[in-house]
């Protein structure tokens, strides 16, 4: 793709990156077969080469952004299948990344939309705020129906029946390995999943103890920034990930680490992106050595070497999150320990599209997320499994609110094939989240 940048505009690193993302697409639509929004909605501008137009015309142009650009940038999920399925390799994130920091830049939202946002990035990347609530929500729940407003309706949709007590493994300690030490690594405890299900970091930090890791909760750790980032909204994000990487690297000099373990895919797909994020930033150097030690938590239990379990005749049906096959580039490792696990895996029919969560979209977009998640529901149940087994939370609620069949994270089936507790959601469903 030609395009037609100045060279005072290329002095900055956004529109420098942006110009190269650009060039490297040949305009052959082979983006637009696995876009999941393409599909729902048809419109070739909520297609990956409809927003590309769209963005190259506003950058090169130096302009605000306009509502009708707003819209279908605000559409997008985000989900990077466009990425898995491009061949002249566009790094369509980064451009999405640079689209979204100018639209909070320039345009103004209506107000109820600024209201919404602005609650959303208070919220849901401080566990004890966001705990407070989904509290609230429960309340307002039975009258979800009557909510004219979607996206309020979902929000109160979407908030779990039950509302686990914080767990005391989140709190920064060490947990010392089992046996043998052979690594020493750091657990990203996450946000919105500590207040949504408390048993994923707990499961995760059994399971990395009994073979062989001593397990670090740092100080200064907490949300990965992910999605306010997302949002646009770049210095809430990049504040909340230089906090991380400050913890983490001192951490590192103190004790030493290995790597740093994230069981939440979309925070690890950010994280693993923090060098791109701060190259220009004095934390440069930080956030690279932050961002090679990160590690889906499915990664290193690769290679930790779990021992092959018996048969346990139980029927997985394994939904690949979107940051993790598309954003990560890790697609067979969690469904390979599941079945060395004694597990019987088994994937739905289109398993590179996305259920609809996607951070906030599913509160932001509920038409389309709803959409979105009744047809993965229906590859996902068609496959007559009797758990669903996911690597992100948000993937995990989502899912769950729109069948009955137990949705679990990877780790608590591994955790429990190999000593652990029965994953609580195997008897009493997703509502006992």
């Amino acid at each position: 793709m030609q395009t037609t940048f100045t060279p005072e505009q290329l002095q900055d690193p956004g529109i420098a990156r942006s110009n190269e993302i650009l060039r490297a697409c040949v305009h052959c639509g082979f983006c637009t077969a696995t876009c999941p929004t393409y599909q729902v909605l048809g419109d070739e501008l909520d297609s990956p080469r409809g927003r590309i137009y769209l963005i190259k015309d506003m950058l090169e142009a130096g302009r605000p952004a306009d509502a009708k650009t707003v819209k279908h940038i605000d559409r997008c999920l985000g989900c990077l299948a466009c990425m898995t399925t491009c061949p002249s390799g566009v790094h369509y994130a980064h451009l999405l990344d640079h689209a979204r920091d100018h639209i909070e830049k320039t345009y103004k939202r209506p107000l109820p939309e600024r209201v919404l946002r602005w609650v959303i990035a208070q919220l849901l990347p401080y566990p004890s705020r966001f705990r407070w609530a989904l509290k609230a929500a429960q309340l307002g729940r039975p009258f979800a129906r009557l909510m004219p407003d979607a996206r309020l309706k979902a929000m109160l949709q979407l908030a779990p029946h039950h509302i686990p007590k914080p767990s005391p493994n989140d709190a920064p300690q060490v947990f010392a390995a089992t046996g043998k030490k052979k690594l020493r690594v750091a657990l990203l405890t996450g946000c919105a999943q500590r207040a949504l299900d408390t048993d994923i970091n707990d499961a995760t930090i059994r399971l990395l103890r009994r073979f062989g890791c001593e397990v670090v909760i740092p100080e200064d750790m907490g949300c990965c920034g992910a999605l306010t980032h997302h949002m646009g909204r770049a210095e809430q994000s990049h504040g909340l990930a230089a906090r991380n990487i400050r913890g983490w690297i001192a951490e590192k000099r103190a004790g030493g680490l290995d790597a740093i373990v994230i069981n939440t895919s979309g925070c690890g797909t950010t994280v693993k992106d923090y060098g791109h994020i701060f190259r220009n930033d004095p934390l440069a150097a930080e956030a690279a050595e932050v961002s090679a030690m990160a590690l889906d938590v499915t990664e290193l239990l690769e290679r930790l070497d779990l021992p092959e379990g018996a048969q346990k005749g139980i029927r997985v049906a394994y939904h690949s999150a979107c940051s993790l096959q598309h954003g990560q580039k890790i697609r067979t490792t969690p469904k390979d320990l599941l079945k060395r696990a004694g597990f019987t895996v088994v994937e739905p029919a289109d398993p590179h599209l996305c259920c609809g969560s996607a951070g906030t979209y599913n509160l932001l977009h509920p038409e389309i997320s709803g959409e979105l998640k009744q047809r993965k529901v229906e590859t996902l149940e068609a496959k007559r499994p009797d758990v669903i087994s996911a690597g992100n939370i948000g993937c995990i609620m989502q899912i769950g609110s729109g069948t009955g069949v137990p949705v679990v994270h990877t780790v608590e089936l591994l955790d429990w094939a190999t000593g652990g507790p029965k994953p609580h959601r195997l008897d009493v469903g997703n509502d006992g989240a």
